[in-house]
């Protein structure tokens, strides 16, 4: 799953007020931003398949340290520790970390069976959704809509900027999402997939920032 992620960032927005907006952009991919220089650098494997599922032109062959079930929930508890940390309090660090652990189970909606429970030979799971594409992008983009409705009636505008900005940016990330789904193979090697992604990833999380600057 790809923008579908962010409708959990929307939803716990409405929940933890005090929560930054970009950086519940940047948990809820966590899992991913960690995968892909690890992909890089040959921890974990990605292999380019065209066309291997409707949706996807990609093998995921071994991910334990980013995507099995275990490691979702280290890194969620991690990531309390340090929002608490930094933060104080217990509102935020459990909101933050509830958006990294939630990555696993959108996931599980999504993938054929390549997630791992605990290793990368142990059982593997997936609901394997994105043998449609269609349905996929379905999927993702009602939970986006449902997001943004529990953001809007959390928070209010304070510019135009407020009123319009996030309901674009939801447009935007369907559109992306459209590409990302229906496009042909681009031909890139997994160096660049892998910076494309952590650059789409961290421009996505910047514009969340500064919208949600335009609301109270």
């Amino acid at each position: 799953m790809f923008v579908g992620h962010y409708a959990v960032s929307l939803a716990l927005k409405s929940k933890g007020k005090k929560a930054s907006l970009g950086v519940l952009f940047l948990a809820v991919q966590f899992l991913d931003i960690l995968f892909f220089p690890l992909v890089v650098f040959g921890v974990e494997q990605l292999r380019l398949v065209e066309n291997y599922t409707d949706a996807t032109h990609f093998v995921l062959e071994y991910m334990p340290y980013s995507h099995s079930l275990v490691a979702a929930f280290l890194w969620g508890g991690l990531t309390f520790l340090a929002f608490r940390l930094y933060a104080g309090g217990r509102r935020v660090p459990l909101i933050m970390a509830a958006a990294v652990v939630s990555h696993w189970f959108l996931d599980l909606i999504v993938h054929t069976p390549d997630l791992p429970i605990l290793s990368g030979t142990g059982p593997m799971v997936g609901l394997g959704l994105w043998n449609y594409a269609g349905l996929t992008f379905f999927v993702e983009a009602v939970l986006l809509l449902v997001g943004l409705g529990m953001y809007m009636r959390a928070t209010h505008a304070r510019t135009a900027i407020g009123t319009y900005g996030m309901p674009a940016l939801v447009v935007a990330l369907m559109a992306i999402n459209a590409v990302n789904l229906f496009a042909p193979p681009t031909g890139n090697t997994i160096p660049a997939l892998a910076a494309t992604a952590l650059m789409l990833y961290l421009a996505i999380a910047a514009i969340a920032f500064w919208l949600d600057r335009h609301r109270g």
